[in-house]
């Protein structure tokens, strides 16, 4: 699916030199002159910040792992809230130039049904209620190429090997270039945003990941869809599958697949598998020739990718900050990790804006407070929705699971009700990031399961099932309301201030 993974410590590396700025100075390790000047630099706080998995004026160093245009499936959707975080952060030209295809909707296929959710046309949403559909890879290159642009920027390969720290505080990075050359570097912040598979995160936080399934993808060529303007998502079993258009003739095609269970690439288990097993529960036609041809002729470019979930516990060392997938991740299944990543690059951008010197430790600490508690309207909702929506999609042979998985398909449906999809979509695509919202429509939904199962009318089994489901859903709901902070998810006043902060067009900012 279009989402947030490997590419996010990229991409947050490029947003991230709009919104803080730092001096690095190298000096080769176990040099005396090093060592001198490793002093002077930390005496006369020269640097302001470091950024980990990569402005008003000050010089940028970003250190990147490898500057050649990543070749990935995820990350390849900006949904609305993503489009307008971009645009406060000024790099809304960054879509441009890519043949990014415009996005509108969401169309869903369940047993012979199908239907066509729009993102609505929401009056309190300040931008155009459109996401785009993408090469990730050609947005990263646009984001380095626009830092590249600035004087005061410099673009570098190196791996950072791990941080500097004294006495309970980071103090800078050690990382090798790209003359295999070991490099210290010192700053009173350190920005660490280096992806899922980060080798920094322990040394910072301890979030726990866990590998939920993993998505296999790949390109059909030389193809355009019917419908290019929406996410097509099929509820296959066991695990959903989805067709969107990524340029204005490649296609991608994905599938889920339970880690525990992932046919084979190398032997032809993956092809047959994809061949018998989704080809025949995708809709017959277009989307079904698509996905076909792609199998045929796509073998050598045929990749897996884990999906991951990991909380967002907050960083008590001080001078560092996790961003990204470093930090959280949530099922890709909703397509909104771009969207929470940049919506927490806009709220430390805003934070950081007023502070002339990171090495007020008393300060930094206050400012990352404020950073955990003010993301929760967007994060938490995010994470909820992509946890209860990829819990929902799984289907087994149980018949409370799958009233629930009914019943998800007829709420969006339009048939069941225009506030209904417009609601959700409003909620998927980021134009409404209110946790409370989300809980109302999840509590709709397992009634209208609910009362699916006790239908035409009731019975002690089918009372069983409907009990079945509501224990079923306050299990789903209740694990985020513990991870995400029960006074977060329900005091409507913390979303208000959300949306009056950073839902406004960019000429607002």
């Amino acid at each position: 699916m279009a989402t947030t993974y490997t590419w996010l410590w990229t991409l947050l590396a490029f947003i991230l030199t709009w919104m803080v700025f730092h001096l690095i100075k190298r000096k080769k390790v176990g040099t005396e002159e090093t060592e001198v000047d490793a002093e002077e630099t930390r005496d006369g706080e020269a640097h302001d910040v470091i950024i980990v998995g990569a402005g008003d004026g000050r010089r940028v160093h970003v250190i990147e792992r490898d500057l050649k245009e990543p070749q990935r499936f995820m990350g390849e959707l900006m949904q609305l809230g993503g489009r307008l975080m971009l645009a406060q952060l000024g790099l809304e030209d960054c879509l441009e130039e890519i043949d990014a295809q415009e996005i509108k909707s969401l169309a869903i296929y369940k047993d012979g049904k199908n239907d066509t959710l729009y993102f609505p046309d929401n009056k309190n949403f300040p931008y155009e209620s459109a996401g785009r559909l993408l090469r990730n890879g050609r947005l990263v290159q646009r984001l380095r190429k626009k830092a590249a642009s600035h004087a005061n920027v410099q673009l570098e390969e190196g791996t950072v090997k791990f941080l500097i720290e004294e006495k309970g505080v980071v103090k800078g990075v050690i990382y090798k270039n790209s003359a295999g050359e070991e490099i210290t570097a010192f700053a009173p912040l350190t920005v660490v945003c280096d992806g899922c598979y980060s080798n920094l995160r322990r040394s910072a936080v301890h979030n726990k990941e866990e590998v939920l399934s993993y998505f296999v993808g790949y390109v059909t060529k030389n193809t355009r869809l019917e419908d290019p303007q929406s996410m097509h998502l099929i509820f296959s079993k066991p695990l959903p599958c989805v067709v969107y258009q990524i340029t204005s003739n490649e296609v991608r095609c994905a599938a889920e697949v339970p880690a525990d269970s992932i046919p084979s690439i190398a032997n032809g288990e993956m092809v047959n598998f994809l061949k018998k097993t989704v080809v025949p529960q995708i809709p017959d036609g277009n989307l079904r020739e698509t996905f076909l041809k792609g199998v045929e002729e796509g073998l050598l470019e045929i990749k897996t990718t884990a999906t991951k979930s990991m909380s967002a516990k907050q960083c008590d060392k001080k001078g560092v900050i996790v961003l990204g997938d470093a930090f959280n991740m949530r099922h890709p299944i909703i397509a909104s990790g771009m969207m929470v990543a940049l919506s927490d690059v806009l709220i430390l951008r805003n934070l950081l804006r007023p502070v002339p010197s990171f090495s007020n430790t008393k300060k930094f600490v206050e400012l990352v407070k404020s950073f955990y508690i003010i993301r929760k309207p967007m994060s938490a909702t995010v994470n909820t929705l992509a946890h209860v929506f990829s819990e929902v999609l799984v289907a087994i042979t149980d018949e409370a699971r799958e009233g629930m998985r009914e019943s998800c398909f007829n709420y969006l449906s339009r048939t069941s009700g225009g506030f209904r999809t417009s609601g959700m979509m409003a909620i998927l695509g980021g134009m409404n990031p209110r946790p409370l919202s989300l809980v109302f429509h999840l509590v709709c939904i397992t009634l209208t399961a609910m009362g699916h199962l006790l239908s035409p009318f009731p019975s002690p089994r089918r009372f069983w099932h409907s009990l079945r489901v509501f224990a079923l859903a306050l299990k789903m709901l209740g694990a985020h309301l513990g991870d995400e902070g029960l006074k977060e998810m329900l005091i409507p006043t913390n979303a208000a201030s959300y949306r009056k902060s950073y839902m406004t067009t960019a000429s607002d900012c």
